[in-house]
């Protein structure tokens, strides 16, 4: 009997460890699934995750290491100009698609060589769960793009390295069903998180780590100003509980002419941030409630969209009509003065769905301390 019980323990540690996401999608993206109950796999090679993640199978990926695209596509040497002029160390930008000739034409030019795999996103297609397993997995040097995609989790992954004149962290040109959980963004040339024109729907992006700290930066301050940039024709986005720390620009910037956002912003928590956080451009609906903002030069820039960004018990008391519920306040310390924004209570007629009514919003004075401990990699699986 000893022999068999020992035989069956044996049996069972040599089982393969199974690996889900973890817990359930909540605001706008509730009920997305991702690859759902497809076995979870990993990939052998930086070709074979490629692979899976742009094919046509609904597929569960894990990765245990860092994939690493840096030098797999060899580098290119071309024109790139300076559009910021301070000292020391200023962000460059590469000529790509003439865009220092078109935007920038009277900033110095100069050559730069840059690796070309920052240049071309992975495809993820429909159905997929990208995730990493503990605090190992993750992408260097190489981004992710979701064009007109659907039910997609991007779980518990790091990715960094993307070179200061190349590409963003992860792009969506329309989709919906997308939930972007629990990653860690650093050391990126542009935006961490950005959408195109095409409307991206149902989607949150929560509990990110999205770590500014680095060594260029457009304004040379040493943070780096392209957070999150959401310009979608009609993008309804869920951006909670994500912890922004030394940045100094678009977090997020919401809105683009000719075009309409809504995006609920709660329970961020917004540290060392030497320009600005939340942008409210023109098109965009930006209700934002239960904010931490911790030494921010300007918490919320005044600009042409519609915000409502309460602080006091009246301004709270506004939500009830259209949410059936108060809306939770904003609270800045050492901090430039808040709301930094009118708080016109008709920017709530874009929230009136039961999703914005149900949201779990916890009072700004806790969010510091979840946020820390639970936001980034290696806190899920």
């Amino acid at each position: 009997m000893a022999l068999q019980i020992a035989a069956l323990l044996t049996s069972i540690a040599l089982l393969p460890t199974f690996v889900f996401s973890v817990g359930t999608p909540f605001g706008l993206a509730t009920g997305t699934t991702g690859g759902g109950n497809a076995s979870p796999q990993t990939p052998s090679s930086i070709t074979e995750l490629a692979t899976w993640l742009s094919d046509g199978t609904a597929r569960v990926i894990v990765l245990d290491k860092i994939y690493d695209f840096t030098g797999s596509e060899g580098t290119v040497t071309g024109s790139a100009c300076a559009p910021w002029t301070c000292t020391p160390n200023p962000q460059l930008a590469i000529n790509a698609n003439s865009w220092c000739d078109n935007y920038e034409p009277s900033a110095s030019k100069t050559t730069v060589t840059y690796d070309k795999a920052g240049t071309t996103p992975l495809k993820v297609a429909s159905n997929k769960t990208l995730l990493g397993k503990g605090s190992s997995g993750g992408l260097r040097g190489k981004g992710l793009k979701i064009t007109g995609a659907n039910n997609i989790i991007i779980q518990n992954i790091k990715i960094s390295e993307i070179q200061a004149q190349t590409q963003d962290a992860i792009q969506i040109d329309g989709g919906n069903n997308i939930w972007i959980d629990h990653n860690t963004i650093q050391a990126i040339g542009r935006q961490m998180v950005v959408t195109g024109y095409g409307a991206v729907t149902k989607t949150t992006i929560s509990n990110n780590v999205f770590n500014g700290d680095g060594t260029y930066s457009a304004t040379c301050n040493g943070e780096h100003y392209w957070v999150a940039l959401f310009t979608g024709a009609g993008d309804q986005i869920t951006f909670a509980l994500n912890y922004l720390y030394r940045t100094s620009g678009r977090g997020p910037h919401v809105g683009t002419s000719g075009y309409y956002q809504n995006v609920h912003i709660y329970n961020n928590y917004f540290v060392s941030v030497g320009g600005h956080a939340v942008d409210p451009e023109v098109g965009s609906k930006v209700l934002i409630e239960g904010n931490y903002f911790n030494t921010v030069t300007t918490p919320i820039l005044q600009g042409d969209g519609q915000a409502f960004a309460p602080v006091t018990s009246a301004q709270t008391a506004q939500c009830s009509s259209l949410l059936g519920r108060s809306c939770v306040a904003n609270t800045a310390i050492s901090s430039g003065a808040l709301p930094g924004t009118g708080t016109d209570a008709g920017t709530l007629n874009g929230f009136t769905a039961s999703t914005y009514k149900s949201a779990s919003i916890m009072a700004a004075s806790q969010v510091g301390s979840y946020v820390q401990s639970n936001a980034g990699v290696g806190k899920v699986n």
